[in-house]
């Protein structure tokens, strides 16, 4: 089992599986129509200084999530 850390936790390059989303309906919604859902393989490619805008891949895609929305959600990094 590996170590769970919210997206802003992550160092870019660094990667590991969506285990949970941990807000309201609309924004697990919102969350989820950006291809961000549990189960998926998210790789963090970079983030603004001073809490800026996260930006992920999943699939072939790059998504910006801004860092209150990123915070919520919880990844599992295996070592």
């Amino acid at each position: 089992m590996g170590d769970f850390k919210t997206l802003p936790e992550l160092k870019p390059g660094e990667s590991g599986v969506i285990v949970d989303i941990q807000g309201g309906a609309g924004l697990v919604r919102h969350l989820e129509s950006l291809g961000v859902r549990a189960g998926k393989r998210a790789t963090k490619i970079s983030a603004q200084f001073w809490r800026g805008p996260q930006v992920i891949k999943i699939d072939n895609t790059q998504v910006a999530i801004g860092f209150g929305m990123s915070r919520k959600v919880y990844v599992e990094v295996n070592k």
